[in-house]
């Protein structure tokens, strides 16, 4: 891997895009790189937690490459966009949680990428937006569509009509991000989430994850039938019986993931 590099520690992976020299804008390397690691995590069982960022401290992703982008023909940004949508989607339906650790700029395709990680923590320094009309187009990695789904139908028409950016406290407030920090403790915040979340039962965690990404798009009736499969399916893992038996005994539990 050219561009994304990973570290692994206990069931905690960070994932960092490093261009610093493009403040780590997407291009199709980067986008399979991203894609490939993912696919890779998805497949180590003791991993359920990873932090993806960028490297240095002026961005997060800074957007795609429009030095790639800017004489590319009709079938080429459909396939660019395509290929941007299906990594993203590679995050979002990954097994793993994965929270965004903000640390500059994420617009346009930094902000897509970040929308499509389960949490999103930002540093104070962070700025947000999805500014594709000041180029002639529109969000191509799931803009349109996940930003109307994370902030409501006017506020997203909003950010994505006028291109502007907005700071880390009223992206909070937007509910486009989940906290803000001072920039000197995003990654540690991060990694305390993460491995607060990594002590849980990872069967559970799991259906969690899919429980909540399935239901959004169902009734809530089908939802609530979707979660109690899930719910029921866990009691035939080890783990539903030494959490439950680690709390009947008042000490703390040893999940296995099994």
């Amino acid at each position: 891997m050219e561009f994304v590099k990973v570290e692994r520690k206990e069931r905690l992976a960070t994932v960092t895009i490093d261009r610093p020299q493009a403040m780590n804008a997407l291009n199709r390397q980067v986008l399979e790189e991203l894609s490939g690691v993912f696919a890779a995590l998805r497949e180590e069982e003791e991993i359920l937690v990873a932090i993806l960022t960028g490297s240095g401290d002026r961005a997060f992703v800074a957007g795609a490459d429009i030095g790639a982008m800017a004489d590319m023909s009709v079938e080429e940004a459909r396939a660019f966009a395509d290929l941007g949508q299906k990594t993203f989607f590679e995050i979002e339906c990954s097994p793993l949680v994965v929270i965004a650790a903000i640390n500059g700029f994420a617009l346009g395709g930094g902000c897509e990428l970040a929308m499509a990680c389960d949490m999103r923590i930002a540093s104070e320094k962070a700025r947000l937006g999805q500014p594709e009309v000041n180029l002639g187009v529109i969000p191509g990695f799931g803009g349109t569509q996940r930003l109307a789904r994370l902030i409501g139908r006017s506020q997203a028409k909003r950010l994505i009509f006028t291109g502007e950016l907005v700071k880390a406290q009223p992206a909070l407030a937007l509910g486009l991000v989940d906290q803000v920090v001072p920039a000197d403790e995003l990654l540690v915040t991060c990694q305390e989430l993460g491995h607060l979340i990594a002590r849980k039962g990872p069967l559970a965690i799991r259906a969690a994850k899919r429980a909540i990404g399935r239901g959004l798009d169902l009734t809530l009736e089908q939802g609530c039938a979707f979660e109690a499969e899930e719910f029921g399916q866990l009691f035939a893992s080890w783990d539903q019986t030494e959490g439950m038996k680690a709390f009947l005994q008042k000490r703390e539990p040893s999940f296995q993931g099994k």
